[in-house]
């Protein structure tokens, strides 16, 4: 099994800028997300993730490089993981429920709660509306196609609604990465702990890596 050491940043006080933010986690090594179980051949994008915390509040990055970049959906809760999206799935101590957070390059959320893929529920919008990103987008060059985009995001304590969380200091916990893009026109599914499904799957908390928070 995977394990993640989540770093805590004692420096960064609470509403620091998200440009802040995002310097400080490029200070941090970053893991990548390269397994690829349902790889059909084609190019696959260069993704990889930091994740940090602070006083109350997760603080993750993803930097990605891809072919392709669809993003269409823009309010919360819509499918955002049919366009170009980053995905973070998180269960809390040993529990069997978990968070879903989806994001697409534009910085749209999907969050949602519960045991497995079909029992679910949508935190409503006014929570999710807590969690602040800051995103960019630039095309490749110097003889690359494509296109790269960055990604940070502050994501509040008081977010997780299903736990009395304060903070993340010493928590234990499991956890997932992902990148996908169901509707782009070379579809991917890439996960930071590998996965054994016969077909793309990220609601299978059995394969979650374990999460420390420093």
């Amino acid at each position: 099994m995977k394990q993640l050491t989540v770093p805590f940043i004692p420096d960064l006080p609470p509403g620091s800028p998200l440009d802040l933010v995002g310097s400080k986690l490029d200070q941090l090594p970053a893991k990548r997300i390269d397994s690829a179980p349902w790889a059909n051949g084609g190019t696959q994008p260069e993704v990889a993730f930091t994740l940090a915390h602070g006083a109350d509040s997760l603080y993750l990055k993803y930097k990605v490089e891809e072919e392709n970049v669809l993003a269409r959906y823009r309010n919360t809760n819509d499918p955002v993981y049919k366009d170009s999206c980053v995905e973070f799935f998180i269960s809390f101590g040993e529990e069997e429920a978990y968070y879903n957070l989806e994001v697409n390059c534009l910085g749209t959320c999907l969050l949602g709660y519960g045991p497995d893929r079909h029992n679910r529920k949508l935190l409503p919008a006014t929570v999710i509306s807590e969690i602040e990103h800051l995103a960019h987008l630039k095309v490749l060059n110097h003889g690359r196609t494509g296109k790269a985009w960055e990604l940070t995001l502050r994501i509040p304590a008081s977010v997780f609604t299903e736990h009395q969380l304060e903070n993340f200091s010493g928590l234990q916990a499991r956890g997932n990465f992902y990148k996908c893009g169901d509707d782009l026109p070379e579809p991917h599914f890439l996960a930071w702990h590998p996965i054994e499904a016969p077909e793309p799957d990220f609601h299978r908390p059995e394969y979650f890596g374990a999460i420390s928070f420093a």
